[in-house]
């Protein structure tokens, strides 16, 4: 089977610079690269980078995924913007871990090989469809960490772990608005493998979202309030390109600190609870579906009957124009034409039946054999049908 392996890397803060762009071609002479965005795909062979490193120092996303079913995903984030301690809380070592390096909190969302059933030569991805992720956490929206805590879980089931485990570990806290994900965490649940049923679980816990409209009089107060030196050190950053823009990393602190926060810890539930609680979602879900299924097939064959009893009844007004069609059928001495003929007698033979008048096509049938012996095709399709002889 071919192999086939996906790298890329998107620079969002700041472009790479020419030393940086030239350091990065020396690692493949095929890739796609530019001062922001880096992509290539391997059908044989390996990416001789180091791809950590190239986040570490670089980069501010990278997305790779092979058709064996390894996925991963990495985020870089400004540590003022998202600690990596509030991330820590929802990491989890089968998929997601949190770590610090030269200031930036490094998220990485991965799945290995391992967790996948079998190859998957259909998976396609882009880091366009994840990178709105980067600007939701840095607004101080959890809901792609939390999502990728509930993958956790996904590699837990599968794998059929302790469930002593499974009662001892709690959720972090919950998001508000799980029942109404973004598309950049719908992505990602789908990247990591997450459930509609369990997702649907999980939300249940969670309160609705609030939209975080920006009050200018709010904002204006707020950054006020800001310490002088940490506002000119972003005004010095973004006048040497050194850093991220202060008008984006400013609105999303300010949103970050006016969005509704999780719900209490008291409310945390175990990971049992919340597999049992999927599982019973599931249940009760393919139910329904099977309930609506079995309706949907009954209202179309209800359909089916209807339309074939209002056919009989207009076949049933002109039975001596369907006889005559049917001979002029069978005069076209052609397989298409024959098949059609039988599907007609088979017609009459209902509606002589429904009239109580069977007799009468079993012995203009059995006319119709007479006339037409020598014809080997229409007689098999005759026996097939089961029309008669004459007696």
């Amino acid at each position: 089977m071919s192999e086939y392996q996906y790298y890329e890397f998107l620079a969002v803060d700041r472009p790479l610079s020419e030393e940086e762009l030239a350091q990065v071609r020396a690692l493949s002479t095929r890739a796609d690269i530019t001062p922001t965005h880096f992509v290539n795909e391997y059908h044989w062979g390996d990416f001789r980078g180091d791809t950590t490193k190239l986040v570490e120092q670089l980069y501010d996303a990278h997305l790779y995924y092979a058709n064996w079913g390894s996925r991963r995903l990495v985020l870089r984030l400004p540590g003022g913007l998202l600690p990596a301690k509030k991330a820590a809380a929802y990491a989890m070592e089968e998929v997601l871990s949190v770590r610090t390096c030269s200031g930036h909190t490094l998220l990485d969302f991965s799945l290995s090989s391992e967790d996948a059933e079998e190859w998957d030569f259909e998976a396609s991805f882009s880091l366009s469809d994840f990178v709105g992720l980067r600007a939701e956490l840095a607004a101080g929206d959890m809901r792609g960490l939390y999502v990728a805590w509930l993958a956790g879980l996904t590699v837990w089931e599968l794998a059929e772990d302790d469930e002593e485990e499974y009662a001892r570990e709690l959720e972090p806290p919950v998001p508000a608005g799980m029942s109404a994900l973004t598309g950049p965490q719908r992505a990602l649940a789908g990247f990591l493998r997450v459930g509609s049923d369990l997702l649907a679980v999980a939300a249940e816990a969670s309160a609705p979202a609030t939209a975080a409209a920006v009050d200018g009089r709010a904002l204006a107060a707020w950054i006020a309030a800001l310490p002088a030196a940490e506002k000119d050190a972003l005004l010095v950053e973004a006048a040497l390109g050194t850093g991220p823009q202060p008008g984006p990393l400013l609105l999303a602190r300010y949103r970050a600190a006016t969005l509704p926060g999780p719900r209490p810890g008291a409310d945390r539930r175990s990971a049992a609870q919340l597999l049992d609680g999927a599982c019973r979602h599931r249940t009760e879900r393919q139910q329904r579906e099977k309930k609506a299924r079995a309706a949907t097939e009954r209202a179309r064959a209800l359909e089916i009957t209807r339309a074939r009893d209002a056919h009989l009844t207009c076949l049933a007004k002109n039975t001596e124009q369907a006889w005559r069609d049917v001979d002029r059928l069978i005069a076209q001495k052609k397989p298409g034409p024959y098949d059609v003929a039988v599907t007609l007698l088979k017609d009459l033979r209902e509606v002589h039946t429904r009239a109580d008048t069977i007799a009468e096509f079993h012995e203009r049938a059995a006319q119709l054999r007479e006339a037409h012996r020598s014809k080997p095709s229409l007689m098999r399709r005759f026996d097939d049908a089961g029309f008669p002889y004459r007696s």
